[in-house]
């Protein structure tokens, strides 16, 4: 996980030439909707930058260089992608905690990796504090606010919770009770604040699944009790 998550933070250029790609794409066809992967689209653009620049005295020599780092970094990131989807399949507790929305291969084995023994903690509400998730609070007088959240602990492990809970909120095409409550919580206090409080959520849910055995409850009547 360590070495996937080195590859992909010096790969995260390749999300921005993903995103610049994809909106050139949206323009030239607005009715392709394509899934198109990041890997598949920073290989397009790859490709179509090395085109542009070739011959170019000025260009070639300076960036040339670069688009074939970048190309390495991908199949590099690739190879950890197999690595871990490879383990994925063989975790029992991996394959459980992917029920949740939002929740991928990346996302299951991070968490079980921060949270290593799901029994060190005596509720499932400390794990959001656990991974500096919960708000700090200002007291003094009669003041008395919650402030931003901490960001104490992994933090690999919260920004992809933090991932995890954006696809839930925008891209689950099953509807749930969480995504129903982010969504209501957005319009009150806007949606970054209410992404982290699902994510915050999505951690407490995921232990609870960890520790109980059950799937993740898509209706009220079933969701485990969020303490």
């Amino acid at each position: 996980m360590n070495a996937r998550r080195y590859v992909h933070s010096d790969g995260s250029c390749t999300d921005r030439l993903a995103d610049h790609h994809r909106e050139e794409l949206r323009a030239r066809d607005p009715e392709d909707v394509r899934p198109y992967s990041a890997e598949e689209i920073a290989r397009d653009h790859i490709a179509s930058v090395g085109e542009i620049i070739e011959g170019r005295a000025t260009l070639e020599p300076i960036l040339m260089p670069m688009l074939r780092t970048l190309a390495v970094t991908m199949e590099q990131l690739q190879v950890y992608d197999r690595a871990i989807n490879r383990f994925a399949r063989h975790s029992d507790t991996a394959r459980h905690l992917m029920t949740a929305p939002g929740v991928g291969t990346v996302v299951a084995l991070a968490y079980i990796t921060g949270v290593e023994a799901p029994g060190r903690f005596s509720r499932s509400s400390a794990v959001g504090a656990f991974f500096g998730m919960t708000p700090r609070r200002y007291r003094s007088g009669e003041v008395d606010h919650a402030g931003r959240v901490s960001k104490c602990g992994d933090g690999m492990v919260r920004s992809l919770l933090y991932e995890a809970a954006k696809v839930l909120l925008s891209r689950s095409a099953k509807p749930s009770d969480l995504q129903a409550w982010g969504h209501a919580l957005a319009r009150r206090i806007g949606k970054k604040k209410a992404t982290m409080a699902v994510a915050r959520k999505l951690a407490v849910i995921l232990h609870r699944m960890w520790t109980t055995g059950e799937p993740f409850r898509w209706t009220a009547a079933a969701t485990p009790t969020m303490a």
